[in-house]
């Protein structure tokens, strides 16, 4: 019995494993563009807020990947939906590395905010639908593990790429410059994501769903041993029947109440407040960031190493602890710790000085040595804080809180909020730095951790070691 339980846990780990590759590179993606910033604005003549579109509009794919894929994934299917991100991702690594005009790369990028946007809903949701309820979460935390490795192997990509030309924006290999290449790096994990993912399973609660019961009990039965198998396809079918109709946008309206469910404003709250804290600024304009502050290019990309290797830490830490203390109290440590540590950063850029390049005229803020590190040390354990909470906690929850009945549809709507959202910090971020200053727009984003603290300790209920079919609205 020990044998087949042991094989079981290494084929449950081991699919997890597979679809986390749409997580990494979700962070690869989205972390990429952190070091292409000033080549593009060199090869596209972008500033400002032509700037921040070129660097937001993969966001706009991500909601429309996100809030598409979920419905989509209700008809087809969940692995269906990562092999169609894997593909877009291809084709998105390739195309925005080629792109000869602003309109064109905007494309590619699109493109490739669809897979992000996909695999960001859709990985966690996989999961959740194979995993135990005794270590979904950790399982599912494999996800944002995922993240911040795609996050940190593009921040050092980036970082080792311009250390060998000497700019993002030099020509590096068959004449093409170094920031096209931080893109074409992508290819190699795309491209294994989209092998593997023909070696695991479609979603028992999926096939269920399509009464292939069949087809579930065979998953089931080779992930928890035949007679738990057939029991969970029972308890499935139950779950479902008692709606007794294919799942539709119309199940997130109530029509006794006469008002949407709750477990969709508290979906939707999470996946917005996610984003209001700021994180993304840091994910995609982390080397703009330090150099507004004094810093150089290849320092700047040196100290994206950094938050890339803290935030992998601090994931791994959340991984031991979502299914021991809960999830509800890893949100809440979380919104404190970043609501104190955006203060401080902000306390540090409020004492700076606009001085102007004598070369350039361009203005760039200093600040003394400890004001600089304080807003350093500060930075990086706000990173901290969101990667041991709210990175992994949120998509965690997002992939288990929903019923079955209304799980991908659900997901659409709190996906599409959270890349909505994440679409409008990105987008203004640029503008803020350049008329308000960074003081203005950290200030923003405490303020927003400050409101998550209350949202989460109000309206957010706790999920650990529920299983799926225990789920209400």
């Amino acid at each position: 019995m020990k044998t087949e339980e042991k094989v079981n846990n290494l084929y449950v780990v081991g699919i997890s494993l597979v679809a986390t590759l749409g997580g990494f590179l979700f962070g690869f993606d989205s972390g990429v563009i952190n070091g292409t910033v000033d080549g593009l604005q060199v090869a596209f003549n972008a500033e400002d807020i032509g700037s921040g579109f070129n660097v937001a509009s993969m966001l706009l794919g991500c909601a429309a990947g996100a809030f598409f894929a979920g419905r989509l994934s209700d008809l087809y299917g969940r692995r269906s939906m990562l092999i169609v991100s894997a593909l877009f991702f291809i084709v998105s690594a390739f195309g925005s590395g080629i792109a000869t005009s602003s309109g064109e790369f905007i494309v590619y990028r699109i493109l490739g905010g669809l897979a992000v946007g996909a695999a960001s809903v859709m990985a966690p949701a996989y999961i959740s639908e194979i995993a135990p309820a005794k270590y979904r979460g950790a399982l599912a935390t494999i996800q944002q593990i995922a993240i911040v490795l795609g996050l940190f192997f593009s921040f050092l990509s980036n970082y080792e790429l311009v250390i060998f030309s000497g700019s993002s924006k030099n020509v590096l290999w068959w004449d093409y410059e170094t920031w096209r290449w931080m893109f074409w790096m992508e290819l190699v994990p795309a491209a294994v994501f989209l092998i593997s993912l023909f070696f695991i399973p479609e979603s028992p609660r999926y096939l269920v769903a399509k009464q292939k019961q069949s087809k579930a009990e065979q998953v089931l039965s080779k992930l928890y041993g035949a007679v738990v198998g057939k029991r969970k396809v029972a308890d499935i079918d139950a779950s479902l029947a008692k709606d007794g109709h294919k799942p539709s946008f119309k199940d997130l309206y109530d029509k006794v109440k006469g008002k949407v469910k709750p477990i969709v404003w508290v979906g939707i709250g999470l996946a917005v407040f996610q984003q209001f804290v700021g994180i993304n600024v840091v994910f995609y304009y982390g080397a703009v960031l330090w150099q507004a502050v004094g810093f150089g290019e290849s320092d700047a990309l040196l100290i994206n190493v950094l938050s890339g290797a803290l935030s992998i830490v601090a994931v791994v830490i959340a991984l031991l602890l979502v299914d021991k203390i809960g999830r509800k109290p890893l949100l809440l440590i979380g919104s404190i710790g970043m609501s104190v540590t955006l203060a401080l950063v902000v306390i540090a850029f409020t004492s700076g000085s606009l001085v102007a390049d004598p070369v350039t005229g361009e203005e760039s803020l200093q600040l003394s040595d400890a004001m600089g590190m304080l807003a350093l040390i500060a930075a990086n354990a706000y990173v901290v804080f969101f990667n041991a909470s709210w990175g992994p906690v949120m998509w965690v929850m997002l992939g288990e809180m929903f019923p079955n009945q209304i799980r991908g549809v659900g997901l659409a709507v709190a996906g599409l909020a959270q890349w909505g959202a994440n679409f409008l910090v990105t987008l203004t971020f640029p503008v803020l730095l350049g008329s308000a200053g960074l003081a203005f727009a950290y200030s923003l984003y405490t303020i927003g951790a400050i409101i998550s603290i209350f949202f989460v300790a109000k309206y957010v209920y706790e999920t650990k070691g529920k299983e799926l079919e225990e789920m209400t609205a």
